[in-house]
């Protein structure tokens, strides 16, 4: 979850200074994806075991989509390549920590052999 903060507060950083263009449009989708993605791994924090893996998967999911729109805004060269670099390899291992424990949690529910 730290680390979900951490990047979301690097990119409050960047976001106040997209282009107006994007700042207003793919800037604005990838803010409330990143408050999605929050919301979806606190969610499944709370929870018991076998009721996490929809929220760690919706997370998942939301985690992949932040991926693509940070690729349209470097695309559009609204941010430059050591910003996209920054931010993406950060959601890459968030991304391979949310993979993980959806993993874990899949074998643990699991019925046993």
């Amino acid at each position: 979850m730290r680390k979900i903060k951490d990047l979301y507060l690097l990119w409050c950083t960047i976001h106040k200074t997209l282009p107006k263009a994007q700042r207003y449009s793919l800037g604005q989708k990838i803010d409330s994806t990143f408050i999605n993605l929050v919301e979806a791994t606190v969610t499944a924090g709370f929870l018991m075991k076998s009721e996490k893996i929809p929220y760690v998967r919706r997370g998942i999911q939301k985690c992949d989509t932040l991926k693509v729109f940070l690729l349209m805004v470097w695309e559009t060269k609204a941010i430059d390549n050591a910003t996209y670099i920054a931010l993406s390899e950060r959601l890459n291992e968030i991304g391979k920590m949310l993979g993980g424990w959806n993993g874990q949690l899949t074998k643990q529910n699991s019925p046993q052999r």
